[in-house]
């Protein structure tokens, strides 16, 4: 069984992800006898970080994806999101198992990343994407609001405090985390982590979204993943690039700019050092 090199750095981390990955093997077994399939290799496209993901056949000889997903905070809610978008513009959802945190998928096929073209490209198709994801919840839905990843990642990026090279301006950013939630214009279920690499090439669609976070609020977030993936732009025009971006989406500029920022500033991650997202949140602070 293959196991990417971004899964095994992520289950590094805890002991819980460890011991994830250690049962990985067993559950692969049962849902290939559960949902009688055939596995092959890995799907075009598919370079998952934090869940396994194989190519699969079902019986009837339905191309699929099988992918079992790590203990992971952000992606605690994605089969409910797949169910009420079904198929526009996301994958389709073929079966679950919420107790495995496994889903069979439709697989994409030729299944090639937006990332593959132009940014100006993947900017207009990105764009068409998240307005099509953006819409409310129906009652009684499960889906947390944003308000509570930014409460978790404000919990971890305090834990890491003896780390950061510059007080001020992480402070700044986690003051925008708590507040942004509460001043959003409107509140829609999000993708959150809609980027080029997580847009495929297909056949029923000509792009077709996977990975989705789902959580409910500002639609100016969902901006943010993309712009991050958009570097040299970034680097060399932040605040036309994302005025840009705002105006193709319909949003506030200025939201997402202080979007932005904030998770520049402020996210949590492995490295505090100089450089990279530090530079950026400096570019564009309020």
């Amino acid at each position: 069984m293959e196991i990417s090199r971004g899964l095994a750095e992520s289950c590094a981390k805890t002991a819980a992800r460890r011991a994830w990955l250690e049962r990985l093997p067993e559950l692969v077994r049962k849902l290939e006898a559960e949902w009688e399939l055939k596995l092959g290799g890995r799907p075009g496209g598919e370079e998952a970080s934090c869940s396994y993901v194989a190519a699969a056949t079902r019986a009837d000889g339905t191309p699929a994806v099988l992918k079992i997903g790590m203990p992971h905070m952000e992606a605690l809610h994605e089969a409910e999101g797949l169910r009420l978008w079904d198929g526009n513009p996301t994958v389709r959802l073929l079966e679950a198992s919420d107790e495995l945190g496994a889903m069979l998928l439709e697989r994409c096929e030729p299944g090639t990343a937006l990332r593959e073209r132009g940014e100006e490209e993947q900017d207009a198709v990105i764009a068409g994407l998240l307005r099509r994801m953006w819409r409310a919840p129906l009652n009684g839905h499960a889906f947390r609001p944003l308000s509570a990843l930014m409460t978790h990642w404000r919990a971890e990026t305090l834990g890491q405090a003896g780390q950061w090279r510059d007080e001020g301006l992480v402070r700044e950013g986690l003051r925008l985390m708590e507040e942004l939630p509460r001043s959003a214009p409107a509140n829609v279920l999000l993708a959150t982590d809609l980027h080029a690499g997580n847009v495929l090439r297909a056949q029923r669609e000509p792009w077709v979204v996977i990975d989705p976070k789902p959580f409910v609020g500002d639609p100016a977030y969902d901006a943010t993943q993309h712009l991050f993936n958009c570097a040299a732009r970034m680097r060399a025009d932040p605040e036309g690039t994302i005025r840009r971006f705002a105006e193709l989406l319909g949003v506030d500029a200025e939201r997402v700019r202080l979007w932005v920022f904030a998770r520049a500033a402020a996210e949590p991650r492995d490295d505090w050092t100089e450089g990279g997202r530090m530079e950026m949140a400096r570019a564009i602070r309020p």
